[in-house]
């Protein structure tokens, strides 16, 4: 020990003044920022990109802080004093706290540094000066904030106003963060007024949470003093030198070896949870693949194929029923396990069958390996629950897995390192994990002794445990699942897969921990009514209703897992776990049988029955609570239950923690941007396919979504129907194609009739906004259902249909007739411009292509003369064709792709007659890259043209400024929307009032029919009243602008069949200034006159497009835009929209 040095003390203070200090001015330069933001620049911190005031009227935490001088300064200074009281703050605790042998404090005191520092890279890296840094230093700061918490909570001394404190402030902080996500969902998807407003307060109430959370160290910090010596004696004007100084420390054993923990905080504990967790993973990980696997044979052989008997690997349990078996499994465990990691390897395995074998052992091993290891724990409950925690974790590991990689796990043997593949990396950990899990020695032997205690039924368990694993793989193995089979289309009216899929995550998690926590109430008949209750609602409804019942079912059924699993050991294993996955494995076959019944023999009793389904697997789990509740009581009293057991479970429930913290971040690094730009807006250009994609697995058995996303991109297609696209089934892994293809080519996607919808699937993908969608089930009284998509797009401010069809098979000519009867009339009730992208199995001119394309539907075949399809087919009208093509479809499926590219705002043309492509314009060309021998097995094939066929009137005609393509086509003389002669519409016009004068404009008929229109200035706009009269037409002159070829905006709107918007102020060259704009449109919601847009801002960016949108620096502040739109609809539309 060193020696104490004497001195004088110059200053002391209790250390609580440190925590007061740091308090005081962290408050300060969040309520300091907020009060001069909200003096100088209230209207604009509350603008955000969606709303102003009035509907939204508090500013955001990063508005107040970040977005302007002064309060951005206000707020830096305060929180540079604030750094000095936290570098303290962080150190004291880390001296309160520090123990011998044990890291924690360290660790604890090294994140509550790291939390500072990107505290301080948040704050003056703003999100204007990096965008990117400024979301990372946030990002680190929010992942950190849980260690440090947890870490607080764990090491606080035995102060029990403190402990309170922050166990109430660490829940409300936590508790804090769903509303907060839930607000600003509302306010950036759903575009809800107001939303941010309330998403503000949540976030202000994080800012006050947090800094609270700090402040409790203060109840710790009273047994500190902090003192300055001078031990010099330098500060009394005394030159002699002391020889010593005087080092104080106040160490208290008893209080710095006792806190939250029943003692000293365990890392080899914390290791032995993390590596059974991840063993957890691997065994649903290397599950969950099998029946992709087996998927790829029935699918390729368009039939039973003999392969499907893999599924039966699971029922390896049944062995256990021998007791040498028995006995070997459970001594050799570590070895089971270790040779159940050769389904991490099966990607190595190139041929699909002897894959598909490798997994099948794989599964064989892990199934044996889990009863054995839950068997042989029995008797010892905190290390049988310890064993359910790891296996329940695990599940919730691989969703999360599947999450952040758009519902593919990265370990499963259909990918490999150069499609997204982890193999190597999970390989290696997973040898680790497996060893250091299973070191121990089971405390209950292999030999099965029947007990005398009162048991319940071993079948009935066997019974709940198969309907446990079927829900649990059925519905929670991936956090979209539950999703999908609420989503009924646009507009969003339910959850989305990103970001609501943390919310099924965080669900489960929160039901396996409670259902340790509370095992009996999970084992009760209210708690198994509860769940019944929610799978009715997922099942019956759609939207949010049933999803609310989905997390219901998944707060359930995690929670009862313990109990039911629990209750099994305590019977002959071979019954419990062999029989139990035998049940599992018919609840499989079943779900498949519900959609696969045109295929399967006995599939017409049980077809469309999803609800039977979910009936039977609750009345299996029902059958498990029965048995457990007579089971489990009698056993209560004999298990035995160590205090280092209780705290094993803690470490469990902090990696659970860190795992929400990692949903949330990939939630926020998924978030949609729907800022979705299409490949050719200048030539206003739809490129359209269709491609059937066969569930996503090519030739080889491997997963297809990135070389389908090369294909699109190359392809440049901005909308694409694809076919056979419903994966979320046991059998094909619970995965979504399409989310991966969304995000990565920036596309909005309409998922189509959910996997309780009994179809294949079909998916729409836009470049485009998707204004609405409806999902149709088409007749089909034999065979297979025929889906349908009908969706709406914003097409450059044009509403454009586009239909999205499969239709049922060649064996069913009934169902087919009846389905092209039912597309018909659906397609003909639509009076805009639509886009058939579809899959028929007709021949052309032949049977029902002559419904598909007749009268009734009014559609017209994009290539007549190609007489070579059978199944994919593009249909359109109204709308101007350009040119068609098809494209081999390489190893990816077994069906090419085709593509039409089409024209909006120019007038529709079914002539057949073809151009050279020298004659069309580069913009409207398709991709040289596909000619000759293509690339990646993807080309140009069938025609004899260099790439594909393009129609006359494909080279580039001069369009109207915006408006449906149709309104020039012959067929609309006789539409509603048609204008007719200048002089038969006079009295049609309206006047319409400035909102900022109330005075009215009237519209006065001259003798020669034109219309004038008189201009009242609003008083903001006097100043420019000399510069508009010198350069524009005078208001009585206005009819000229409409009746002369050579004025400045064409020809006479009125006279003509499109629409035209009308600029008031054409000659405005005000730089400071909106120009004054009125608009008429056919399809808007809105009208705009002078700067003010009448038009609801939701509206605003769905039509911007539609003509001409403009923002303008002008005098409503220095960084303020006006967006003015010029937007189309009629005078009767503009006068009921006028306010």
């Amino acid at each position: 020990m060193a020696p104490k040095k004497e001195g004088n003390v110059v200053f002391s203070f209790n250390g609580k003044y440190v925590s007061w200090a740091h308090t005081v001015v962290a408050y300060a330069a969040f309520i300091g920022a907020f009060i001069v933001g909200v003096s100088l620049h209230y209207h604009k911190i509350v603008q955000n990109e969606h709303y102003g005031y009035p509907d939204e009227w508090f500013p955001s935490v990063s508005a107040t802080i970040g977005d302007r001088y002064p309060e951005r300064s206000v707020f830096m200074v305060f929180i540079a004093i604030t750094s000095g009281p936290r570098f303290v703050l962080v150190g004291l605790f880390y001296l309160l706290t520090r123990r011998p042998n044990s890291s924690l404090p360290g660790i604890v005191a090294a994140t509550g540094l790291f939390r500072t520092l990107t505290c301080g890279g948040w704050t003056y890296v703003t999100s204007t000066d990096d965008h990117d840094w400024h979301d990372i230093f946030m990002i680190s700061y929010l992942v950190a904030t849980l260690p440090w918490t947890l870490g607080c909570l764990a090491l606080s001394p035995p102060n029990p106003a403190a402990i309170k404190y922050r166990k109430i402030l660490a829940g409300l902080f936590f508790g804090t963060l769903v509303p907060l996500v839930y607000f600003f969902i509302q306010h950036k998807v759903h575009k809800v007024a107001g939303a941010y407003t309330i998403y503000a307060f949540f976030e202000w109430a994080l800012i006050l949470f947090d800094v609270a959370f700090d402040a409790v160290t203060a109840l710790d910090f009273q047994t500190f003093e902090l003192v300055v010596k001078d031990t010099n004696g330098l500060s009394r004007g005394d030159a002699k030198l002391l020889k010593e100084s005087v080092k104080e420390k106040d160490h208290d054993s008893a209080l710095l070896r006792t806190s939250t923990f029943d003692g000293p905080y365990y890392w080899p504990a914390m290791l032995d949870a993390l590596a059974e967790i991840f063993h957890g993973y691997i065994f649903w990980s290397v599950l969950t693949s099998l029946g992709v696997l087996v998927w790829y044979f029935p699918l390729w052989h368009m039939g039973i194929s003999g392969y499907e008997v893999m599924v039966m690997c699971t029922v390896s349990p049944l062995l256990l029923g021998v007791p040498f078996i028995r006995s070997l499994a459970i001594k050799s465990n570590r070895w089971v396990h270790m040779s159940s990691l050769v389904g991490l390897v099966a990607w190595l395995v190139k041929d699909p069958a002897n894959r598909l074998f490798t997994v099948g052992f794989a599964v064989w091993m892990g199934c044996l390996g889990w009863s054995a290891a839950w068997y042989a724990e029995r008797r010892n409950s905190s290390r049988l629950q310890s064993r359910i925690l790891a296996w329940g974790i695990g599940l919730v590991l691989s969703s999360i897995s599947k999450f952040a990689n758009h519902t593919n796990n990265p370990v499963w043997p259909i990918l490999h390192p150069g499609i997204g593949g982890w193999n190597k990396t999970a390989l290696v950990f997973a040898i680790f994990a497996v060893w250091r899990s299973t070191r121990q020695v089971s405390t209950s032997g292999g030999d099965y002794v029947p007990s005398n205690a009162r048991k319940g039924s071993s079948l009935l368990a066997g019974l709940g445990f198969g309907g446990l694993v079927f829900a649990m793989h059925s519905l929670l193995s991936d956090s979209s699942t539950m999703i999908l089979w609420v989503w009924e289309g646009y507009p969003v009216r339910g959850p989305l897969a990103v970001p609501h899929g943390a919310v099924t995550l965080l669900v489960m998690s929160a039901g396996l921990f409670f259902g340790i926590a509370l095992p009996g109430f999970f084992g009760s008949w209210t708690a198994f009514g509860l769940g019944s209750v929610g799978a009715a609602l997922l099942t019956l409804y759609g939207n949010w209703t049933g999803f609310y019942g989905g997390l219901v079912l998944a707060f359930y059924t995690m929670g009862v897992a313990p109990v039911l699993i629990s209750s099994a050991v305590q019977h002959n294993p071979a019954i419990t776990f062999g029989l139990g996955f035998l049940f599992y494995n018919v609840m499989v076959l079943f779900h498949v049988w519900v959609v696969a019944y045109a295929f399967v023999p006995g599939g017409p009793l049980v077809r469309e029955h999803t609800d039977w389904v979910m009936i039977t697997t609750m009345l299996m789990i029902g059958a498990g609570v029965f048995s457990a509740l007579i089971t489990n009581g009698s056993h209560k009293q004999k298990t035995t239950s160590s205090p280092r057991g209780r705290k094993q479970s803690a470490y469990y429930l902090h990696i659970l923690l860190a795992l929400q913290l990692l949903t949330g971040s990939i939630a926020y690094l998924r978030f949609p941007t729907n800022d979705y730009v299409p490949y050719h807006k200048d030539e206003k250009l739809i490129t359209t396919g269709i491609w059937t994609i066969h569930f996503s697995l090519d030739n080889d058995m491997w997963s297809s979504e990135r070389r389908m996303r090369d294909a699109i991109k190359e392809l440049e297609l901005d909308v694409v129907g694809l076919l056979e696209s419903d994966l979320q089934r046991i059998i094909m892994g619970n995965r979504d194609t399409t989310q991966y293809l969304a995000e990565d080519l920036g596309m909005y996607v309409d998922f189509g009739p959910g996997p309780n919808k009994h179809t294949w699937g079909s998916a729409l993908l836009s470049k485009f906004p998707i204004v609405n969608s409806t999902h149709h089930l088409l007749p089909s009284p034999v065979g297979e259902l025929a889906p349908a998509i009908e969706a709406t797009l914003d097409v450059y401010g044009t509403l454009v249909d586009v239909f999205v069809f499969h239709s049922g098979q060649e064996e069913d000519p009934e169902d087919r007739r009846l389905q092209s009867e039912y597309l018909a009339k659906l397609m003909g009730a639509s009076p805009r411009p639509s886009i058939l992208l579809s899959y028929l199995v007709v021949k052309p001119k032949e049977g029902n292509y002559n419904t598909y394309v007749g009268e009734v539907s009014g559609m017209h075949d994009i290539d007549k003369s190609d007489w070579d399809r059978w199944c994919e087919y593009i249909l359109y009208k109204d709308i101007k064709r350009v040119g068609y093509a098809r494209v081999s479809r390489g190893t990816i499926t077994d069906t090419e792709i085709q593509v039409g590219k089409f024209v909006v705002g120019e007038p529709a043309s079914y002539t057949d007659e073809r151009i050279p492509e020298e004659q069309v314009p580069p913009g409207r060309r398709f991709p040289a890259l596909f000619r000759g021998e293509g690339v990646r097995g993807h080309r140009y094939h069938v025609f004899d043209e260099p790439c594909a066929r393009y129609i006359k009137n494909a080279e580039r005609a001069e369009s109207s400024d915006a408006g449906p393509s149709s309104l020039g086509s012959d067929q609309e003389s006789t539409s509603a929307w048609s204008y007719n002669s200048t002089s038969a519409r006079t009295d049609h016009f309206r006047s319409v009032a400035s909102p900022g004068q109330g005075n009215q404009l009237p519209l006065i008929s001259t003798p020669a029919g034109n219309v004038n229109v008189v201009i009242h200035n609003s008083e903001r706009k006097d100043k420019h009243r000399a510069s508009y009269s010198a350069h524009a037409p005078a208001p009585s002159a206005i009819s000229t602008l409409f009746g002369q070829p050579s004025s400045p905006l064409g020809p006479s709107m009125l006279a003509s069949s499109s629409y035209k918007s009308i600029n008031l102020n054409s000659m405005h060259d005000d730089p400071d200034e909106p120009p004054r704009l009125i608009t008429y449109t056919k399809h808007s919601q809105g009208f705009t006159w002078n700067d003010e847009l009448f038009l609801p801002s939701y509206m605003l960016g769905r039509y911007g497009e539609r003509g001409r949108k403009k923002q303008y620096d002008g005098d409503f502040g220095d960084e303020d835009h006006c967006p003015v739109a010029e937007i189309f609809v009629t005078d009767e539309e503009a006068e009921a929209m006028m306010p």
